[in-house]
């Protein structure tokens, strides 16, 4: 494992607080915190605060900042009633306005803060107007005036970093005297986001170099201070995020600032009216929505140790020669995990092509590395970028499409999420898989949802649970033939996925089939409340905490055993030949059908006590009954399923008590409600 860069200094990270946005300020320490974040550089504006409610703002927000990290404010911007261009960006009429400013609020909020930054990107046009002075004399002015009034109140002064990194405005500094008054001089750079694609882009050992040289010569005593670094997920690659974390915190400079922590909302406009660009707007570690991203789960589960472990996880690993590897989209997930372990336990390479970006999945990946090293090989890949759907593709025998967002809520709360992932990003697939020229075949997992909810089947009430009125829907579940009917956004995406990997077959001669699941359940399932409803069932009961049920919970699923999955995966690609074009409903059937009660009560029996249960609402889109009719994949594969439903939930509590649970306190003591 790669060693631990700079393990013993603390995090740090930026973050901009926008006025009067107290909630995510408030999940924001909370969350920042959690993930080890000890320094915080965040933005106090000077034209900000010459607006109405900005006094109680700050001193609402500072106390906070103060009490969780070691703050650095960044002064910056002039109030344009006070600028000589009537913008935030110009100087003001009277320079001394601003040390003037700077010790106003190092008497009212001082006691928070650990040093403190002058100005923010002095170079860059958008926040300081060099037009209108060209040598930077009024900015040199301004900040030894600054600078010096600082030091006389007790704190460390670090001069804003110029952005792009502009050797000879930094020797500039020096030559005006500024440098000598600084203990830390602040660079940016953002490796692959800008740097990179303008061509300028050195590396940090390039660019530190530079900047120390200079200081050297002014002011050997002076700190480098990296105080933005950042990566922008615009294009999904989280993983890329975490890895130019890494290079940036290895990098010799005496302290790093993470650029950020939260994305833009798009909504954001920045100062002077001009908008950002795409990129801008993904630059956190957590998304608009405050989900973590990657890096932020990692530091949060484990902190840096973690995330060089899920670095070197993600490592490109050599391929043999000649290998003709299964590729698995989303192959660290659930299914994927299972269906690798198949095909490496058989001898057969797999690549597994994954973001990595769902909770657990980089646990999945360690554990296929340590049962199968390098032949379990992974393309850090998002299917939703067409060019990096390629991933893996050029010796591939075939593919199995499990990259999914997985679950009905989240399409809910975010359609065009849902609809990039499940169905732009089969579409990608599909042209990567097309553009090769090869036949390789595909096998999509689909799902019962393309169904719809089902609500003219009549249904009786029996103890089971609801179960059709009809006695050969009751014997055999429903089939192919049940028109589809999409409900919701992720059966609508999952629904046009399903049908782009037919027509494929039908348009283009694709070998490509699809599988439309009911409920799988067991080993390396993640168990939440919004998918994976039978792990959750089990871990809840597991820890002992509360089970809420949607609905009355007399609806009905028939539940299949991963392992039983996996095989009818295998069966399938067996006979692309003669199946192309075809869907085949993949579940446990009649023999496999239980309601969510009859769940309930064997979690019961297995635990020895009766888990604590609520109700709610039942859920937008949810099936009264789902029972998948398997006849058609058994007459023409042979599979069937194998593992009875209540041998696999007991097999899927076992694991799930050894691997998903923390070792229990000697003194812990459980209720014992049923004999």
């Amino acid at each position: 494992m790669t060693g631990l860069p700079r393990d013993a200094e603390p995090l740090g990270f930026v973050e901009w607080f926008r006025m009067g946005d107290r909630a995510h300020a408030e999940t924001a320490i909370e969350m920042m915190r959690a993930a080890g974040v000890r320094r915080l550089r965040t933005q106090f504006s000077w034209a900000e605060y010459h607006v109405d409610g900005a006094a109680d703002w700050y001193d609402w927000l500072m106390p906070r900042l103060g009490a969780a990290f070691d703050v650095m404010p960044c002064f910056h911007y002039t109030p344009p009633s006070l600028s000589r261009t009537g913008r935030s960006s110009g100087a003001p009429a009277r320079l001394r306005d601003f040390a003037d400013f700077i010790d106003v609020i190092l008497t009212r909020h001082g006691e928070h803060f650990e040093a403190v930054e002058l100005w923010n990107e002095p170079n860059n046009l958008l926040d300081w107007d060099w037009r209108v002075d060209p040598n930077h004399d009024l900015y040199a002015e301004m900040m030894i005036d600054a600078a010096h009034w600082v030091r006389q109140r007790g704190y460390r002064v670090v001069l804003g970093g110029p952005s792009p990194f502009d050797p000879v405005w930094l020797d500039l500094m020096g030559q005006r005297g500024l440098l000598d008054l600084v203990d830390a001089v602040g660079v940016h750079g953002f490796p692959g986001t800008w740097d990179s694609e303008a061509g300028a882009w050195e590396g940090w050992d390039v660019m530190l170099a530079a900047a120390r040289d200079i200081l050297d010569r002014y002011n050997p005593d002076a700190g480098l201070w990296i105080t933005e670094a950042g990566y922008s997920t615009w294009a999904h690659d989280e993983v890329e995020q975490v890895r130019q974390f890494l290079a940036a915190r290895a990098a010799p400079a005496d302290r790093l600032y993470w650029y950020g922590w939260r994305d833009l909302g798009s909504e954001i406009a920045v100062q002077e009216g001009h908008w950002f660009d795409a990129r801008h707007y993904h630059m956190g570690v957590v998304d608009a929505a405050e989900r973590p991203k990657l890096l932020a789960r990692l530091l949060a589960e484990g902190g840096l140790e973690r995330v060089c472990r899920v670095a070197d996880l993600a490592a490109p690993v050599l391929r043999r020669a000649g290998a003709r590897p299964v590729v698995i989209t989303g192959g660290c997930g659930f299914i994927g995990t299972n269906l690798a372990d198949s095909f490496l336990s058989d001898g057969d390479e797999v690549v597994l092509v994954d973001n990595l970006c769902r909770p657990g999945v980089d646990q999945n990946l360690e554990w296929l590395r340590d049962c199968h090293g390098g032949r379990a090989s992974v393309e850090i890949a998002d299917i939703r970028q067409a060019r990096s759907a390629i991933a893996g593709l050029e010796d591939a025998r075939a593919v199995v499409h499990l990259a999914a967002q997985t679950a009905v809520t989240t399409s809910l709360a975010h359609p065009a999420d849902d609809f990039d992932v499940n169905a732009r990003g089969t579409l990608n697939l599909l042209e990567a898989v097309r553009a090769t020229g090869r036949q390789i075949p595909v096998i999509l997992a689909s799902t019962n949802k393309v169904y719809g909810a089902l609500d003219d089947v009549a249904l009786d009430l029996v103890e089971e649970g609801c179960l059709p009125a009809d006695p050969a829907l009751r014997a055999h579940g429903i089939a192919e033939d049940r028109p589809l009917d999409f409900h919701t956004p992720y059966g609508c995406s999952k629904g046009v996925a399903d049908q782009y990997v037919l027509d494929y077959a039908r348009s283009y001669g694709m070998q490509s089939a699809v599988l439309r699941m009911s409920c799988i359940y067991g080993p390396h399932q993640f168990g939440t409340e919004d998918q994976g409803w039978v792990a959750h069932f089990l871990l809840r009961a597991l820890k002992d905490e509360g089970i809420t049920i949607f609905g009355d919970g007399e609806q009905v699923r028939d539940i299949l055993h991963v392992n039983d999955a996996v095989a009818a995966y295998r069966a399938t690609l067996e006979r692309i030949d003669t199946l192309s074009g075809r869907a085949f409903n993949l579940g446990g059937g009649p023999a496999n059908a239980v309601s969510l009660n009859m769940l309930l009560a064997e979690v019961g029996r297995l635990q020895g006590y009766a888990p604590h249960v609520t109700h709610d609402r039942t859920r937008t889109g949810d099936q009264r009954y789902f029972v998948a009719d398997t006849r058609a994949l058994t007459g023409a594969t042979g599979w069937r399923p194998s593992v009875p439903w209540r041998e696999g939930v007991a097999g899927l509590r076992d694991w799930l008590a050894r691997h998903r649970l923390p070792p229990a306190p000697a003194t812990q003591t459980r209720r014992r409600i049923l004999a």
